[in-house]
């Protein structure tokens, strides 16, 4: 655009912090006069209709220049620039104009001078913001007419806009990072692939004949597609651009354009399932049938069932409309349910998943119509032609769409059939979404039960009893978690924890959280240390997943955690917590308190230490561990619930399961905002004529005493079967002991019931590991040993040395 010369001075340049837009508008003959002045115009520059038509156009420009400028560039048909004018109280107001050379009228030519410009007036009451460069271009992309999705360099889908969610029958989010043939499988996706490789590589725009297939749309009516490269700033290829459009086959496509408008406007309006299919049949009658039925398989989107040959079938009728012979609308009536006999088209539909055209006069219509109750409208109403198209969305199918022709003269068309199958996937994919937030709760549900543990295991150390109760927001299910592991030395761990957010990714990544716990408490860290590792792990979640948008998604950042290990032999209790609130414990005397245990901060975070607490407790304690949605009901304060909770705690039960009933109903009134998992445990101990110990002095000739030590115990217990096992398993641990680790050593045999355990501590940090010695070596066979004498063993590390501990089975006499 050229731009007129203007001198400098004063200006007001009126489209500086604009407050509401007006378009000023002039007319101007050949001659250079003002023929015509709008109301725009004169909110502009102050000067009424009547002051300025019929003066020159120069009067109105505030130098010479411009005026000059005007008359040399008025010969062409459109120029643009911007003008300095002068308002009518004499400041200068500079404006971008644009002009047109407008058809003739009479003797003289005229131009139409326009320009869009910010006026000072306040905007009118109500009206709405424009919308902002990035708002509007969201819009544009989620609401293009066209079919849009975009893939990254490593073809992962990264957008897709409505247009191909409806083709797909998913939502973006729920198909954003897989590749199209795993969104779409079949030989169409691995072609477009392919070609998207090609635009990548630099191979330029390419285009792919029916590259995008709709659901319940043979391949061969496929839409094409245009594979379109999207450069940065620098012209690399960055990414990949689909578009597709629908084509209509046949003569009247424009006619099936309309339709399909009609029905993107008409489908779908609600969430009501019974609505939404009366939807469809009121955009099929007239538009494309004489007659359409809905039938919904088992009469309710809650029973849908994937596509296949899975008869017999039960339908039910959700909507029905016929026109009559006189050219009348009815509805004949709806809701009934009923059986689908096997030879009928609606059942070869439903076990194929694909359309299909018939004439009346067609073996299998004249079987349908003689047996089956609900083909009587054919025969009732003349029907010389049927189309009968399944209802399929997310690889489901919900039913069939019946289509009959008794009034118009010419049959169904395999044009029809692709415009069939347009209307009926539009409803499939609005009622399959309307029950789309019921099923996700569903999925996420099973997800998370089936990532808690299913049974407790076996142990003698805690008496446990557990309940998870999942939120009853729109937010859907959390990620807490609760977990009991069986460690060495008859040692319980406790875990409860809290991943932030909700959803399907939440429950994940408490799954990834919780196994990873589960992992460290094998290798028998002590609980500062264990969370330490659990934090770097979490660091490592939150990178791999930086790019996503919610925060349940960011690898578990955020996360809470309280992991606590209790001993039953020494009575102790050592603990460390991640931002999770602290456990309370019950006396036998039913006195209740908090544990002080150090706050650390959440997972995820990084650089700060957790703190063992350790304390003991007297046998028949009550441990509570729970999550802070048991604290953070929406009817009391948290003063409050902790004194419900005190209560509840300090009220006698006859059973752990009591006591979590009794917690829970006392402080929730309705179903929780978020989830809570509660874990209750009561301390056992084991009594000191079940556990032996002995100092043994640093001199290798020790061992045959402890073999000793180890045999007279035994007989002790009664357990002179397991002897010659337990005296190999003592002779190498302690030899180990001496030979790679330093004073003190000790011995201690644990009997704890059909298990026995031997343990050998010394202040070395060096751990033993297993290997396979060769032919000669002297040495190297001790653990090999132990591994194939016990059922399990292992390396405990304390703040100063290590316990090497093995288990053996027992069998118990009179057992």
């Amino acid at each position: 655009m050229e731009r007129l010369p203007t001198p400098g001075g004063e200006r007001v340049q009126a489209d500086a912090a604009p407050r509401s837009a007006l378009t000023a508008s002039a007319t101007v003959d050949e001659r250079g006069v003002v023929t015509g002045w709008s109301e725009g115009a004169r909110q502009l520059l102050g000067y009424a209709s009547s002051q300025v038509v019929g003066q020159p156009v120069a009067w109105l420009l505030a130098d010479e220049v411009a005026g000059r400028a005007w008359r040399e560039v008025a010969g062409r048909e459109s120029f643009g620039g911007t003008v300095v004018l002068r308002h009518q109280d004499g400041h200068r107001v500079e404006l971008r104009l644009l002009v047109h050379r407008l058809p003739p009228h009479g003797n003289l030519a005229e131009w139409l001078v326009v320009s869009a410009v910010a006026g000072g007036s306040q905007a009118p009451e109500g009206e709405a913001a424009r919308p902002g460069g990035e708002a509007l271009a969201e819009w544009v992309f989620r609401q293009s007419p066209c079919v849009l999705a975009v893939f990254d360099a490593d073809l992962r889908l990264v957008r897709a806009n409505a247009g191909m969610e409806r083709v797909w029958g998913l939502g973006e989010e729920e198909v954003r990072g897989l590749r199209l043939a795993e969104i779409a499988p079949g030989a169409v996706s691995e072609e477009v692939q392919a070609r998207m490789r090609l635009v990548l590589e630099g191979g330029g725009t390419q285009q792919v004949h029916a590259g995008v297939r709709p659901a319940g749309v043979g391949a061969e009516r496929g839409w094409p597609a245009l594979l379109a490269p999207l450069e940065d700033a620098a012209g690399r290829v960055r990414a990949v651009c689909l578009v597709a459009h629908p084509v209509l086959p046949g003569h009247s496509g424009a006619q099936r354009m309309l339709l399909l408008n009609d029905a993107e406007a008409r489908i779908g309006t609600t969430a009501d399932v019974a609505r939404t299919t009366q939807e469809l049949a009121e955009v099929a009658v007239p538009g494309l049938a004489d007659f359409a039925a809905v039938d919904l398989l088992d009469g309710a989107p809650g029973a849908m069932r994937p596509a296949g040959p899975a008869g017999p079938f039960t339908l039910g009728r959700t909507a029905v409309r016929l026109i009559q012979d006189d050219g009348t609308v009815s509805l004949p009536p709806a809701g009934e349910v009923f059986g689908c006999p096997d030879v009928s088209p609606v059942a070869e539909c439903l076990a194929q998943g694909q359309g299909a055209v018939y004439g009346v006069g067609d073996a299998v219509i004249a079987r349908w119509a003689a047996k089956d109750p609900q083909a009587a409208w054919i025969r009732r109403t003349g029907t010389h032609s049927v189309m009968v198209v399944p209802m399929r969305a997310g690889g489901t199918t919900l039913g069939v769409v019946l289509f009959g022709r008794h009034r118009r003269p010419d049959p169904f068309g395999t044009d029809d059939l692709w415009l069939a199958e347009e209307l009926a996937a539009r409803a499939a994919v609005s009622i399959y979404g309307a029950d789309r937030p019921a099923r996700q709760r569903t999925t996420t549900m099973t997800l998370q039960r089936s990532l808690l543990p299913q049974t407790l295991p076996e142990q003698q150390a805690l008496d446990v009893a557990t309940r998870y109760l999942s939120a009853g927001s729109r937010a859907g299910v959390g990620g807490d978690w609760f977990d009991v592991i069986a460690l060495s030395g008859m040692r319980v761990a406790l875990v409860v924890g809290d991943v932030v957010g909700h959803g399907i990714r939440a429950s994940a990544t408490m799954g990834r959280v919780r196994t990873a716990v589960r992992t460290l408490a094998d290798v028998d860290l002590p609980p500062d240390e264990l969370l330490t590792h659990l934090d770097d792990l979490v660091i490592h979640l939150s990178a791999e997943e930086g790019g996503q948008d919610d925060a349940a998604s960011a690898g578990g950042v955020g996360t809470t955690c309280l992991y606590a290990v209790y001993d039953p032999i020494s009575r102790h209790l050592t603990l460390a917590r991640a931002g999770h609130p602290p456990p309370a414990v019950v006396a036998p005397d039913g006195a209740v308190h908090f544990l002080d245990v150090p706050p650390g901060p959440p997972l995820g975070l990084g650089g700060l230490p957790f703190e063992n607490f350790e304390t003991e407790l007297p046998a028949g304690s009550l441990i509570t561990l729970y999550t802070d949605g048991l604290l953070e009901a929406r009817d009391h304060d948290i003063d409050e619930a902790l004194d419900k909770m005190f209560q509840a705690l300090a009220h006698p039960a006859t059973s752990l399961d009591a006591v979590c009933d009794r917690i829970l109903t006392s402080m929730l009134t309705h179903r929780p905002d978020d989830d809570i998992a509660l874990l209750i445990a009561r301390t056992r101990t084991v009594h000191g004529d079940r556990v032996a110990t002995w100092d043994l002095p640093f001199d290798p000739a020790v061992v045959a005493r402890a073999r000793r030590h180890a045999t007279d115990q035994l007989t002790a217990w009664h357990l002179d079967d397991a002897a010659f096992i337990t005296e190999l398993v003592v002779s190498e641990l302690v030899t180990n002991a001496f030979r790679y680790g330093r004073p003190p050593v000790q011995l201690r045999l644990i009997h704890a019931g059909h298990t026995l355990i031997t343990e050998v501590f010394d202040s070395s940090s060096t751990a033993p590991h297993m290997r396979r010695a060769r032919t000669f070596d002297e040495g190297g066979r001790g653990l090999l040993l132990v591994g194939q004498l016990a059922q399990r063993w292992g390396t405990r590390h304390a703040a100063t040395g290590k316990t090497v501990w093995a288990e053996q089975f027992l069998t118990v006499p009179g057992t």
